[in-house]
């Protein structure tokens, strides 16, 4: 019998041993070098630990395909080395893993900061659609365009040393491991779980942030009961980068003032603030946040499980794309809305999410059918699909040649001329 082990994830440690510990968590594309000008003044009162994504920074390839699974990575590092309490800040999808840490192990985190973080980073067409600009041309088309993701052009201009090791960073990130981190950001979305988040959280956004900016930021605040939103001004996506000063002094304040006492496992409650008695009155202690913009919105309540026709919703947007979903529903009225409600129940609430075969297989039966009946539309729809949910453009050759076998040149030849459209528009990269 061979015992299965969860992949620990490279990391580093920076301050005195005997500190509290404070976990950095780095974004999609970078390595934990994106927080050294943070270093020198966070480690005066913490045990900085930093970590690398899988395949980044020279971190062993071995690709995690879901926020939880990055997130069990961290948690059993974390085990290895003995730490118990921490703080966590981490941007991007870093955040998606501190909001996983937050929601699996709340008894272990006493803070936690997300920057340029999301409940849901947009929708999912994005990352998957960068999945298959990666498996078709590699990272560089990626890499030239992360300054325009992550920077502001003022600054990119100005620090053409620092644009440059960006590129790099995203350059030298394994192929197959920035895939599957692309699909962990398009599958992750936690918006009915962030009143469950019972820390106190900072969230933190750069105004300029065409990413996740303050939008999505405002909608963390509004879900998180103990949440506070600091906007940085003149700063894009990596922020830690291009603001560090003051992204250093608003976790400074923010893990100074908000560090949460312990969870105690015998009576499962948290301790509270000693009070202080002042003029025959009893003071409760008060924390401050950083000066920063506030909000200070109810939780949403709770949803119920989702039934079978958002359950084919979520199925079906995930495939097919926001993009084309939204357009059929745009267009949907009284004498198609039954056909189009039965169709995500039935075809994709019941069957593309049945767990019988993966997406890639049911893609596979898929192109085979609509090629074989000459649906040449859907073929155009559902090739796009095969595309972002994982099949190469040499898979997809390798299903129409086995169609050309089976079901006839003629419907191959015009099945290949739709393909070949779909994938030279699909996998070209956009300047």
């Amino acid at each position: 019998m061979s015992e299965v082990t969860t992949p620990t994830l490279q990391y580093r440690c920076d301050g005195p041993e005997e500190a509290p510990v404070l976990i950095l968590g780095p974004s999609l594309g970078t390595t934990w070098h994106m927080w050294d000008r943070q270093i020198p003044e966070l480690t005066k009162q913490w045990r900085v630990f930093r970590f690398d994504l899988p395949g980044h920074g020279g971190a062993p390839a071995y690709p995690g395909g879901s926020v939880g699974d990055l997130t069990g990575r961290l948690f059993a590092t974390l085990e290895g080395l003995g730490v118990q309490r921490f703080g966590y800040a981490g941007c991007a999808l870093g955040g998606a893993i501190g909001l996983e840490l937050a929601l699996r192990h709340p008894e272990r985190l006493a803070s936690l900061a997300l920057i340029a973080a999301s409940p849901r980073f947009g929708t999912a067409d994005e990352f998957r659609q960068r999945g298959v600009i990666v498996r078709t041309n590699g990272l560089d088309p990626i890499a030239r365009t992360a300054p325009d993701r992550w920077f502001t052009s003022g600054f990119a201009a100005a620090q053409p040393a620092i644009t440059e090791w960006a590129v790099q960073m995203v350059r030298t990130t394994d192929p197959g491991c920035y895939i599957a981190a692309c699909e962990a950001l398009a599958s992750f979305d936690v918006r009915a779980d962030l009143g469950s988040v019972g820390v106190p959280t900072l969230v933190l956004v750069g105004s300029d942030d065409q990413v996740t900016g303050p939008a999505e930021a405002r909608t963390l605040v509004a879900g998180v009961p103990d949440a506070r939103l600091a906007v940085v001004p003149g700063a894009s996506h990596l922020v830690p980068v291009e603001q560090p000063a003051a992204v250093t002094d608003l976790l400074v304040r923010h893990f100074s003032t908000a560090w949460q006492p312990a969870f105690e496992a015998a009576t499962g409650h948290i301790a509270l603030p000693a009070v202080q008695v002042q003029a025959g009155q009893v003071v409760v202690p008060q924390q401050t946040g950083p000066v920063a913009e506030i909000a200070a919105v109810p939780p949403h309540p709770q949803e119920g499980e989702p039934d079978l026709y958002e359950t084919g919703l979520k199925v079906r947007r995930e495939v097919l794309g926001d993009a084309h979903v939204d357009q059929v529903l745009a267009q949907t009225d009284d004498f198609s809305g039954d056909f189009q409600e039965y169709v995500t129940r039935s075809v994709w609430g019941g069957v593309w999410d049945r767990p019988g075969l993966d997406r890639r297989t049911r893609s596979c039966v898929t192109l085979t059918a609509l090629a074989a009946g000459g649906h040449l539309e859907d073929l155009a729809v559902h090739t796009r699909a095969a595309l972002r949910n994982g099949l190469t453009p040499g898979e997809i050759r390798e299903v129409l040649l086995q169609v050309a076998v089976y079901c006839g040149v003629p419907a191959a030849n015009s099945a290949f001329r739709v393909a070949q459209q779909v994938v030279r528009e699909e996998t070209t990269p956009q300047e």
